[in-house]
């Protein structure tokens, strides 16, 4: 599943409307997540701060009765992109750092982490991390060798 310029307009829209609700301020909000939550069923993308009060909600229509096995990781990277393309407004946003966004599946369950806002910290892409602990394990075993 390829997103869809529509779908990437979507989901900009309501990360725009996250970062809205915190504007920048010399007082900034304590949360430790902003959780993204996806339903296959109805395309719904809502987010909710750390007490699971709603922010903002939106239906992405590509998403709805979407049964793709691969469903949560393409939605993961479109919404790591689009973070990703918004990471100078979002670390504007008056929340207190370090904060993430965590993409969440129907049953409120943790899929994966996708955004890191920190000044000292950064998250690398899974896809460059992917195989790691495997390469390291080789290049001991030759270096031991």
């Amino acid at each position: 599943m390829k997103a869809t310029e529509q779908t990437l307009q979507q989901t900009r829209r309501a990360i725009r409307k996250i970062i809205d609700k915190f504007p920048s301020s010399k007082e900034a909000t304590q949360l430790t997540d902003i959780h993204l939550r996806v339903s296959q069923d109805s395309g719904e993308l809502t987010a909710f701060d750390d007490d699971d009060n709603e922010i903002t909600r939106c239906v992405v229509e590509q998403w709805i009765e979407n049964k793709d096995d691969n469903f949560y990781q393409e939605v993961a990277a479109t919404l790591r992109s689009e973070l990703t393309g918004m990471k100078d407004t979002i670390e504007q946003a008056s929340i207190l750092k370090p904060y993430s966004f965590v993409l969440e599946d129907d049953d409120k369950e943790t899929v994966e982490e996708l955004y890191l806002v920190d000044d000292d910290i950064v998250i690398i892409d899974t896809e460059l991390m992917k195989d790691l602990d495997k390469d390291l394990n080789d290049f001991l075993e030759k270096l031991l060798k």
